[in-house]
């Protein structure tokens, strides 16, 4: 481990954010991207993320939409967003952080609790701009990844 986190994590982070960047730019849902994406190229993001964090975002973004074949959709949470928009990278530490909570509970592999964690619902909650879910700790989105919401 060098800085402050472990390595992987930070790879991690990169490829949840990556996701994050390539969802808002093509307007689709985090999922979609994810699956469209497949997994022998999230296994290359994850695997390459140190050399690809020293690249433009953009460029690399293009790369894999152009790979992938992602068209544009209709999904903007940004543009319908009310309040103050998230950075994908605050969005991808919210993601990185459920999906280790996964792997680590469920002793899955990183990438398939990636998918776990994306085609869940919870991921429709992270995703709402207009909410405060993504705000809640790392222990309370894992726990609702599990349970599902409290309905009181």
């Amino acid at each position: 481990m060098i800085g402050r986190e472990d390595r992987k994590e930070n790879d991690l982070f990169f490829t949840c954010s990556l996701i994050d960047y390539i969802a808002r730019k093509t307007r689709n849902r985090r999922a979609d991207v994810v699956n469209m994406l497949g997994k022998p190229a999230i296994e290359k993001i994850y695997d390459l993320a140190d050399v690809y964090h020293s690249d433009n975002i953009d460029d690399v973004a293009d790369g894999f939409i152009r790979a992938a074949g992602i068209g544009n959709g209709t999904f903007d949470n940004v543009a319908a967003a009310k309040y103050a928009v998230p950075s994908h990278w605050d969005i991808g530490k919210v993601y990185k952080r459920l999906i280790l909570g996964i792997a680590r509970e469920q002793g899955v592999d990183v990438i398939d609790a990636l998918f776990e964690a994306y085609n869940s619902p919870v991921s429709d909650l992270i995703d709402d701009y207009n909410g405060s879910f993504f705000y809640d700790p790392p222990q309370n989105i894992l726990n609702t990844f599990f349970y599902g919401l409290d309905k009181e």
